[in-house]
């Protein structure tokens, strides 16, 4: 019978990494001779094994650490590669730990992921089936983007196995460590322009066509694009906020603040500034008060101002006086037209969107398949709307999952709030979330954010600690003093 004894764990756990080390050898003494590199390889992932489950804890957070720094990479597949390596270590983790009869952390929610993803799985059968509005040429590219949906399930199940092991403040502060590497390029950037080409060429499942050339100005860290930057730094100042509240010396995080709200503005992306106003609003309405109102206004102010005080922050918001929405004398077909040469971004939006809505109506129920917006267009570029895209890879049926699969998680997030003890560190973390998560869906109408790996992993790390039990206690009630 096995047993819970540390040292029995110990030995349990040296005998399977000792299987493991002889197969990983095995495999590599029969390729050494075709491929000198593969030892190499091997002997890294050996290694990668055995500190992982040597220093298990360390190494999760250390992966997640590190996520934010390899972005850029995307010549060299180091997302792609991170995002193997994680399914499989999580993977690997897992069985061994059902092997030798330990106690697996899941929850009701990471089980809701799971059927998602299987649902997601559909049109990869469907697509070589004929049953989609392409043929089975495309399916490597279909199940690259199933493997992509597969890591945030994966995330989820490893953060879900610090839990009782590792302090969940400790996690989130692991992610806001996150911030040093990308703010440190990002600070080059700006007083190193060579650092900053003029064509941010996209590549990998973050990136891939995003849309017409970038200009060489804004700052992207070590992402792919600055719009990927300007989400993560959403997440970083939402985090960075809750940290302001709890913290006894909150000077430091005011600095953090100020830092990240700067390099926030740095991205010039007109949609962050859309929202930063739905956080403020969500993240205020509930305890509205006057120092909470003045710090939310100074903030969003803050930001406002320094958008606008750029040449390029005031070219952006004057471009709006060129759109439908914002002139009546423009109607959607004008600016479809006007699109081919003004190089007013929003009124190419509305062109992109014409003729993906055109490529969905010729197969409305199912689809193109799922990751396969870019091809259904025919022109290379991502449709920059969030619910097109599921309508156009997943059809009607396909929107609907993705509409449900979004406030599935805000029911989620409600439920944490009401169950967590009322003024709790916890409780707040929910609260800020909340702001944060419902600050995507808005951003979806003109971007593409469900591209934005980094960030949903990052997202669904956050959502798995916030569901642990804090053994927080409510704040007692302090007694009526008596008048003098």
């Amino acid at each position: 019978m096995l047993t819970n004894d540390p040292k029995s764990r110990l030995s349990r756990l040296s005998l399977w990494v000792g299987v493991i080390g002889v197969g990983v050898g095995l495999v590599v003494g029969l390729f050494a001779g075709a491929k000198p590199l593969l030892p190499i390889l091997a002997l890294v992932a050996v290694a990668a094994v055995v500190f992982f489950f040597g220093r298990f804890e360390q190494a999760v957070l250390g992966l997640l650490l590190v996520r934010s720094s390899i972005d850029s990479f995307t010549s060299l597949q180091l997302p792609s590669v991170f995002g193997v390596a994680l399914n499989g270590l999580t993977v690997l983790y897992v069985t061994f730990m059902l092997l030798t009869r330990q106690k697996v952390q899941t929850d009701g929610f990471w089980w809701c992921l799971v059927g998602w993803w299987l649902l997601q799985g559909l049109w990869v059968i469907l697509l070589p089936l004929g049953g989609l509005g392409l043929d089975g040429s495309y399916l490597s590219d279909s199940i690259r983007e199933w493997i992509r949906l597969f890591s945030w399930l994966m995330v989820y199940l490893l953060v879900m196995q610090l839990k009782d092991r590792v302090p969940p403040e400790k996690v989130v502060s692991t992610l806001l460590w996150s911030l040093a590497i990308p703010i440190t390029v990002a600070l080059m950037q700006m007083f190193v322009p060579s650092l900053l080409p003029g064509d941010l060429s996209l590549g990998g499942a973050d990136n891939a066509a995003s849309g017409p050339a970038s200009e060489g100005s804004r700052i992207r860290g070590t992402m792919g694009h600055p719009n990927g930057f300007a989400t993560y730094l959403l997440l970083s100042l939402g985090l960075t906020w809750w940290k302001l509240g709890e913290s006894k010396r909150r000077w430091p995080w005011l600095l953090l603040l100020g830092l990240v709200a700067f390099f926030y503005v740095g991205t010039k992306a007109l949609f962050s500034l859309m929202m930063l106003a739905v956080f403020v609003m969500v993240l205020l309405a509930p305890r509205l008060s006057i120092p909470s109102l003045l710090g939310g206004v100074l903030l969003f102010g803050l930001v406002i101002a320094l958008f606008a005080s750029t040449e390029f922050g005031q070219e952006r918001l004057g471009s709006l006086g060129g759109t439908p929405l914002f002139n009546k004398d423009i109607d959607i077909s004008r600016a479809i037209l006007l699109s081919q040469g003004d190089n007013n971004s929003f009124n190419w939006r509305l062109s992109q969107w014409y003729l993906e809505l055109n490529r969905w109506q010729q197969y409305p129920i199912l689809g193109y398949g799922l990751g396969l917006s870019i091809p259904a267009a025919g022109n290379g570029f991502l449709p920059h709307n969030d619910y097109i895209r599921a309508l156009v890879e997943g059809g009607i049926v396909g929107l609907v999952i993705f509409l449900t699969f979004i406030a599935t998680q805000v029911m989620r997030l409600v439920w944490l709030i009401r169950n967590a003890p009322p003024g709790s560190k916890q409780r707040n973390l929910c609260m800020t979330l909340m702001a944060i998560f419902l600050a995507l869906p808005t951003a979806m109408i003109t971007e593409n954010i469900w591209s934005h790996t980094m960030l949903f992993l990052y997202w669904h790390s956050l959502l798995a600690v916030a569901a642990w039990d804090w053994n927080e206690q409510p704040p007692l009630k302090q007694p009526a003093r008596l008048p003098s």
